[in-house]
């Protein structure tokens, strides 16, 4: 019978590749380890493994078993880690992830509140994620998924909670200034400020100058917001932002905007949850909570 043991054993050896790393990975002894997949052989009359040189690689089935445990181990442990929550006198934990660099500032006003509203729930924000946040959506890595750019899957629900324009930010003093919409054409000289994000995934790739056969003439990496304005500022460079951050900053660092194309670059935020999580009381309080706050600001600018 497959146990969940089971599905330990074939998920470390596929990680570490030997029977040695993978038993000390789940502190146990080679001897316990291979008798209990023997027994689990035997039982279904296939080999799970075979040697290949040093080290070992899964067959078939071994494989079949291997795409089970990456579906049901995260699940069980999620449900784990809430149970320990509950036993320790907690309600239970919201793990959020984002995939909008700037939309951090936004995120903490919904925080807020929901945190004063549930003060036995922990909030955790993650940013960064091995294979993407669809990815740590699907294994219970995070529970919500804070995004400008939804991929709709049977399995994941999105809520739009707030649009926004995304808009060209330049200093006052820089030439393109006075001008109330930029063209692809006319960024060609430009140097332009992004976060550390593919390019495909940038709006301003991917909605404006990518299409029009448009480019930059340098393209930088800068990881926090605050520095990129002031980068901006300074006059080294644009970047590409939404309106209501840079009306909440503008006014420090002599900032000004033009819209990408004439009709502008509006985008909507979305928070993305699991559909087996629809009726989950964090998840619902949550995103209610979002949107009220997207009703009320960050607002979409139309200028």
């Amino acid at each position: 019978m497959l146990e969940r043991h089971h599905l330990k054993i074939i998920a470390a050896i596929h990680e570490h590749g030997t029977l040695t790393e993978a038993a000390e990975k789940m502190h146990l002894t080679q001897s316990a380890l291979s008798h209990s997949m023997k027994k689990l052989e035997q039982s279904t009359g296939t080999p799970l493994w075979e040697k290949d040189g040093r080290r070992l690689r899964l067959t078939h089935a071994g494989m079949t078993v291997l795409n089970l445990a990456q579906r049901v181990l995260p699940q069980i442990e999620h449900t784990e880690e809430q149970l320990y929550e509950i036993a320790d006198g907690k309600q239970g934990a919201l793990r959020i992830g984002m995939e909008c660099h700037p939309c951090y500032q936004w995120l903490l006003r919904v925080v807020r509140p929901f945190l004063v509203t549930y003060p036995g729930v922990d909030v955790d924000v993650r940013q960064k994620f091995t294979f993407g946040g669809l990815q740590a959506l699907h294994g219970y890595d995070i529970d919500l998924l804070l995004t400008p750019d939804p991929l709709h899957l049977p399995s994941v629900v999105y809520q739009a909670v707030f649009d926004y324009e995304q808009v060209l930010v330049m200093s006052k003093n820089h030439p393109l200034a006075k001008k109330p919409w930029v063209s692809p054409a006319d960024l060609a000289s430009e140097v332009l400020f992004t976060y550390p994000v593919e390019p495909s995934r940038l709006d301003i790739f991917s909605h404006f100058l990518t299409p029009a056969g448009g480019a930059v003439k340098r393209h930088k990496c800068i990881e926090t917001t605050e520095i990129l304005l002031q980068m901006v500022s300074a006059g080294r460079g644009i970047g590409a932002l939404p309106q209501w951050l840079i009306e909440e900053q503008s006014d420090d660092l002599e900032l000004t905007t033009a819209r990408l194309g004439e009709q502008g670059l509006t985008k909507s935020l979305h928070l993305g949850y699991r559909k087996t999580d629809a009726n989950a009381p964090f998840v619902n309080a949550f995103i209610n909570m979002a949107l009220k706050q997207g009703s009320a600001g960050p607002p979409l600018k139309v200028r």
